[in-house]
């Protein structure tokens, strides 16, 4: 019979190698989980991206320069004459109508010289009218009457010529248009030539820029003409073209053009900076994405395009992302041409494309997509 610290140990034994197979089956477990997952592919759920389509319009290509705003009538009005500022009747920035008085200078003394010439001028035709009697009754001779007669006219050139000068005393708006700020104040002692006032006539304007040489055999007369400004970022300014230079600069090998547009509102002034697209009139197909889709790289741009596709396994069916690179062309407000790369009807990932990868898997979600626009007018912020 064993003594109790015998039994004592044998349990202790006993209880160990259980806890030790107990713990050798369930890390045997763990090992055949982890191996089973490890065994089995990974997949992450499909990125949400917003979609486009791939379009074919008919795109009439455009020439694009720069410019500036000019008048079709532009003057600084200035004093012919010397003279004391005595009116001013005209307040700055103020529409003016042709044939106005803007201003006057002080013409006392002219007018008193005036007339004086006009009472030796009737003093003249007196005397003539006398000689011409005289001279039918031949009582003075001939000699005489035509002296009475060059005195009589002499005279007269004399009041003509001072209420001329009195004329010039007035500064007269020489056609309508809109006025700047005055350079003189009333009491002022100004110089013959003296600037008074811009007058400038803003409906219509010019818009003055240049093309290559190369685009001479393409332009004529009346293409349509459109104008941005900086000062409205959100405007178009719808004109034609209206003057084609004879000759091409040397220097530039760029001609010169004027386009004419119309300004009801005098948005325009003189002066502007002027962003110019001409629109020739042939149309040719042109691929079209927007331009949100388009990732921009120093190596070439690309575009992931949206393909299905078909698990050789499970046999399902989802959305990859393959990366395409692609040649860029012309911009036209939300939208740009795709000369290579891309074919009509394919889909393309139309926004956050800095974020995606080749062969990614996707779900296509437009319903918050923005959705691009030829000419946008995106919200004051």
């Amino acid at each position: 019979m064993q003594s109790p610290p015998k039994r004592r140990r044998k349990g202790i034994v006993i209880a160990i190698a259980l806890l030790v197979a107990i713990g050798v089956f369930v890390f045997g477990i763990k090992v055949l989980q982890i191996g089973k997952m490890m065994s089995m592919p990974q997949t992450m759920p499909p990125t949400t991206v917003s979609s486009a389509s791939v379009k074919e319009e008919d795109w009439a290509p455009r020439l694009t320069a720069v410019g500036s705003v000019s008048a079709v009538q532009g003057a600084v009005v200035s004093a012919e004459l010397a003279g004391i500022v005595s009116e001013i009747n005209f307040q700055n920035g103020a529409e003016a109508k042709k044939g106005e008085a803007l201003m006057k200078l002080d013409a006392s003394q002219e007018e008193a010289l005036l007339r004086s010439a006009e009472a030796e001028a009737q003093l003249a035709r007196t005397d003539l009218e006398r000689a011409r009697d005289l001279a039918i009754k031949k009582v003075v001779s001939s000699a005489e009457l035509d002296s009475a007669q060059s005195k009589f006219r002499r005279l007269n050139a004399v009041v003509d010529q001072m209420r001329s000068n009195i004329a010039k005393k007035s500064l007269i708006a020489p056609f309508d248009g809109q006025l700047g700020i005055r350079q003189v104040n009333v009491g002022q002692m100004i110089n013959a030539g003296q600037q008074v006032v811009a007058l400038t006539a803003l409906d219509p304007v010019y818009v003055d820029f240049a093309l290559p040489e190369q685009y001479l055999s393409k332009l004529a007369k009346d293409l349509e003409v459109t104008v941005r400004a900086d000062a409205y970022p959100d405007r178009q300014f719808k004109g034609k073209l209206t003057a084609i230079n004879s000759m091409v600069d040397p220097v530039t090998r760029n001609v010169p053009l004027q386009a004419t547009l119309e300004n009801p509102d005098h948005a325009l002034h003189p002066g502007m900076f002027a962003k110019v697209e001409v629109a020739l009139p042939e149309t040719k197909k042109t691929i079209v994405i927007p331009g949100s889709a388009v990732s921009y790289a120093p190596y070439g741009d690309s575009v992931f395009v949206i393909e299905k596709q078909k698990d050789s396994k499970t046999g399902k069916e989802s959305q990859v992302l393959r990366q395409q690179f692609v040649r860029i062309g012309d911009a036209r407000g939300d939208f740009v041409a795709v000369t290579q790369g891309l074919k009509p009807g394919q889909t393309v990932v139309s926004t956050g494309v800095f974020k995606l990868r080749n062969g990614m898997a996707v779900a296509v979600n437009n319903d918050l997509a923005p959705k691009p626009e030829l000419n946008p007018k995106p919200p004051d912020t």
